[in-house]
């Protein structure tokens, strides 16, 4: 029996888990064409996701192609959730194209490599779980915020606006939309605005074939028709911003300086954290649906791998992508294999049908997106949370304003720093401080009536009992001050009832310590009543009960009550 509880705890002591080896044993045949099945499916549902999430955060199409690849194939091997598939996503591209534009494409493959140490180590310190608390308004506020910011980069190619350049600013870049708005190319629109619809109406004939992959085949041969035939050059592609290659790159590690690694910790942080939250938020909505539990700790350290890898081969950031996620379990996939045919998938296609790229329009790239971006903004989530407290909606506000507006890092920052402000402020209303005149009724009190004595009990005169309801930390010293003195004379005991705090911290122990010493200088005495054990084992390592003396801390109200009736007594 004790070696089976060492060898349970030592598998919890594991942090580093991947699901692929739990389902080796088990495997079979009707398990791999499942898994075949939906791997092949969801390799092609993201050929164009990757190619147009690659575009947009300012790199070049393969290089989307190949993050899907490379991290898609690595997090499906060393990950903690059977069915998640990893890959560049939307929630990227703001953060992805902000440090291209500051530090360059070295710049942002050192961050994405720091990023990738920082999910390791989130993973090893088991910050799986701690993750997940980040507070709901926060992830729909930088959400949403990104989802506009990814509709609003779109505009230009969607309706094949002519402009020398494009403002990196939110504000700026609209007020350039509306002034070069008349050089809107009429095919350009047609194309993007008919990719929208295809996407759209796809999934009522068809819940297997993508409709992105629809309305780039379409699209791509309306273009090259139009061009052929009709003369219409007006169209531009892909082939005509970038050089399209289907080499497979060698792996190139950056040169590293303290001053570069210094300068990255920051937006390196931001793609950890919003990978983390991103990929572990895929897996969990992945378990209700399959009925498992994913390790978010393998999850963490598998997407850290993942994000170490990729960089080294020209690939962006990457992490769990919910949408292709959920078309792996819809079609059939169980296991991690499924992830794995899928890289193949994109792989093949990468070697042999990537020149061909070169022919998709941009206007239906930028169709695709504004579809992710609609899919992003979770507009019903917002709506929702605008109705409930106003810390909530605070928080959900100024998280999704400080994303459009300035970027994704700062949102996060400020989001976080708010949302922590506001909780603390709400626990410090919740901790109430009372005071207890004259009498005690029994029929109010639980624990401390258990004692036997269910008689009404009466406050001596010269004693004031005061009892605080909930945690105590540095609101409740505030409240004792202001309530001290309202009461009549001066008393010479104060009894301070603590059985419904359930914890103390050290601003509390703190402001306990100063109504202390305030009090004995005055010649009052102080009798703690109620005290739990944890509350009273955290005073006795900050040395509490020196100061007060550890007989004038009682278990109940009864021998609180004694204790400053001896008191009374000794000083009379």
């Amino acid at each position: 029996m004790k070696t089976q509880q060492v060898k349970a705890k030592a598998r919890e002591a594991l942090v580093f888990r991947p699901k692929l080896l739990g389902i080796i044993k088990n495997y079979n045949r009707k398990s791999f064409m499942q898994d075949l099945m939906a791997g092949l499916i969801v390799g092609i549902v993201a050929l164009p996701l990757a190619i147009a999430f690659g575009i947009a955060s300012g790199v070049s199409p393969e290089k989307g192609i190949i993050t899907a690849i490379v991290a898609g194939l690595i997090i499906s091997m060393l990950g903690g959730s059977k069915v998640q598939i990893g890959g560049p996503t939307g929630a990227f591209i703001v953060i992805i194209y902000s440090i291209i534009q500051q530090y360059g494409i070295e710049g942002l493959t050192i961050a994405t490599l720091m990023a990738g140490a920082f999910l390791i180590l989130f993973g090893v310190l088991h910050l799986g779980t701690i993750i997940k608390y980040i507070p709901y308004p926060i992830v729909v506020g930088f959400t949403s915020g990104i989802a506009v910011t990814i509709f609003t980069t779109q505009i230009k190619d969607l309706f094949g606006l002519t402009m020398e350049s494009v403002p990196s600013d939110f504000v700026e870049k609209w007020i350039a939309y509306f002034h070069d708005f008349h050089t809107i190319d009429i095919w350009s629109t047609l194309i993007g605005v008919a990719s929208v619809a295809i996407i759209a109406i796809t999934p009522k004939f068809s819940k297997k074939i993508p409709g992105s992959l629809i309305a780039i085949i379409v699209m791509t041969v309306a273009a090259l028709l139009l061009r052929t035939f009709m003369g219409v050059e007006s169209i531009e592609t892909i082939g005509d911003r970038f050089a399209i290659s289907n080499q497979l790159p060698s792996a190139q590690v950056p040169e590293l300086s303290w001053e570069t690694i210094k300068s990255l910790v920051t937006p390196a942080l931001t793609i950890a954290i919003l990978g983390a939250i991103e990929s572990l938020l895929s897996a969990t909505v992945a378990d209700g649906v399959i009925g498992d539990h994913h390790d978010s700790n393998t999850e963490l350290i598998a997407q850290g791998v993942a994000n170490l890898a990729t960089p080294l081969f020209g690939g962006i950031p990457a992490t769990g992508a919910i949408a292709r996620t959920m078309t792996n379990i819809n079609n059939g996939g169980r296991s991690p294999i499924a992830g794995i045919v899928h890289a193949v998938v994109l792989l093949m296609i990468f070697l042999f049908l990537m020149p061909l790229a070169q022919y998709i329009p941009m206007a239906c790239l930028a169709g695709v997106l504004v579809i992710v971006s609609y899919g992003m903004c979770g507009w019903r989530s917002f709506k929702a949370l605008l109705k409930n407290p106003k810390s909530d909606v605070t928080v959900l506000l100024i998280t999704f304003f400080l994303t459009i507006i300035f970027d994704l890092t700062v949102a996060i920052e400020v989001g976080l720093v708010i949302a922590c402000l506001l909780f603390m402020k709400r626990m410090a209303e919740n901790t109430d401080v009372r005071v207890i005149l004259n009498e005690i009724n029994p029929e109010e009190e639980d624990i401390d009536m258990r004692m036997g004595n269910l008689e009404h009990l009466t406050i001596p005169k010269g004693v004031e009992v005061y009892e605080i309801n909930g945690p105590y930390f540095f609101g409740a010293g505030n409240k004792f001050e202001e309530m001290m003195g309202r009461y009549g004379d001066r008393p010479k005991v104060r009894i301070i009832r603590m059985r419904k705090v359930p914890f103390i911290d050290s601003t509390g122990i703190h402001n306990l310590t100063n109504l202390c010493i305030m009090s004995q200088k005055e010649g009052i005495k102080i009798v703690l009543s109620g005290v739990n054990p944890d509350v009273q084992a955290t005073l006795h390592k900050a040395k509490f009960d020196e100061l007060l003396g550890t007989d004038n801390i009682c278990s109940n109200i009864n021998l609180a009550l004694t204790k400053a009736s001896e008191i009374m007594e000794k000083n009379a």
